[in-house]
């Protein structure tokens, strides 16, 4: 197994990252004297971040050897008869070259951010991986709480590093190359949500400009690709890569957050009820589904997906316009239960340094301009339009002071 190594920036010491280090390598000694083939590795580079991580990895000698590689990130935590349950999979399909298995969130109810973001993940785990394995369609790879076929891998060319998603890179290069993928739901695998606004806002922003970025170096490279038909190219440039990864990050903001109050201000402009009432009823009720218990929180969802949209446009167009931090990469801190003890110990900063540090001028230029429209619906509008419009201002105002997700102190 590979597990992407994780280091949470300012959050853990060289002492805190060797003691770790320890610790796996007394656990890995533990199995190997009870006979079992274990070791652990680490580079001591950055090289191609994820993506160079995992080259590396496979170019063990002892790799030649094995048939499947199984990868989590470093906050994943599979259960012991996780590889019982998925191996098969791929002994008894040769034409399989993917096992993507759940993710669970053990943090899910730690604030109303990563309630948020559990629905969110929910829906895509639905809508996307487990209808798209259930009528055999392309999905893409999670990057993490999988298995793959090392054969695939290799006929596929790899792991790339020349996008900051290199898991839907490989997904897609072994699709063109005929190889089919597997979701099962059943196999969960625990993992931690990102806790604190800013490491979320971080991961998101690599989660929608390097799809985008991807779309645009492999666009060519689908199109030429003559191992797949032409309805299954349209289908990844079109469907996959245009509509879920740029248009609707772009549509969302743009039309939720700067035409639609935009409308108010001029009354001859009339939007159809399709685009302000069928369309996010139906986005939303889906969403629901997804996740039930959360049913409740279904307005404060729909608001925070229109706040996470102006970075994900914003990110989107990095990536498609390959500007200054398409490469970025930074990795998402996860607190974990042991950390996060300690560090509510010390928050003890005063409300007004947060306040000082936590300040994001977009989502407050945003909401001021989203509550100016409000304004001038309540004042001058003939509907109720403005309750929408003081809300969605509201939840800009709330993110633009920061004050949404766990508070870290900064020291």
């Amino acid at each position: 197994m590979i597990g992407s190594s994780t280091i949470y920036g300012t959050f853990l010491t060289y002492e805190m990252i060797w003691k770790r280090q320890e610790l796996v390598n007394a656990e890995c000694d533990k199995w190997a004297r009870k006979g079992i083939n274990i070791m652990s590795e680490i580079r001591d580079n950055r090289i191609g971040y994820k993506a160079g991580a995992l080259k590396a990895g496979m170019m063990h000698n002892y790799v030649k050897q094995c048939e499947f590689v199984a990868i989590f990130d470093a906050d994943f935590q599979p259960d012991p008869d996780f590889l019982e349950r998925t191996i098969p999979f791929l002994i008894h399909n040769h034409e399989i070259s993917l096992v993507q298995c759940r993710w669970k969130f053990v943090n899910a109810n730690e604030c109303l951010m990563t309630r948020m973001q559990e629905m969110s993940l929910n829906y895509h785990f639905v809508a996307e991986q487990e209808s798209g394995s259930s009528i055999h369609a392309f999905f893409g790879f999670n990057g993490t709480a999988g298995v793959w076929r090392i054969a695939a891998l290799n006929e596929a060319g790899g792991w790339k590093d020349r996008t900051t998603v290199e898991d839907m890179d490989l997904a897609v290069r072994a699709c063109l190359h005929g190889w089919k993928f597997v979701y099962v739901h059943d196999v969960e695998v625990k993992n931690e949500l990102p806790s604190t606004f800013k490491a979320y806002r971080f991961q998101q922003h690599r989660w929608s400009c390097g799809p985008a970025n991807l779309w645009r170096k492999m666009t060519m490279e689908i199109l030429q690709n003559k191992k797949v038909s032409a309805w299954k190219k349209l289908y990844l440039i079109y469907n996959f890569f245009f509509i879920r990864k740029i248009v609707v990050h772009i549509f969302t903001f743009v039309f939720y957050c700067l035409i639609l109050p935009t409308t108010v201000l001029f009354p001859e402009l009339q939007v159809p009820k399709w685009a302000t009432v069928y369309f996010p009823t139906t986005i939303t009720i889906l969403n629901a589904i997804a996740t039930p218990r959360s049913l409740h929180l279904l307005v404060f969802w729909i608001l925070f997906e229109n706040v996470m949209s102006m970075h994900r446009t914003k990110a989107t167009f990095i990536g498609l316009l390959e500007a200054g931090r398409v490469n970025e990469w930074v990795v998402t801190e996860k607190l974990g239960d042991t950390l996060k003890s300690k560090l509510i110990g010390k928050a003890t900063t005063k409300l007004y340094t947060r306040f000082g540090q936590r300040l994001n001028w977009r989502e407050l230029v945003v909401g001021l301009y989203i509550f100016f429209c409000g304004c001038y619906d309540f004042a001058y509008g003939g509907s109720y339009f403005y309750v929408y419009l003081f809300l969605q201002s509201c939840a800009f105002f709330v993110a633009g002071v920061g004050y949404i997700g766990t508070f870290v102190p900064t020291v």
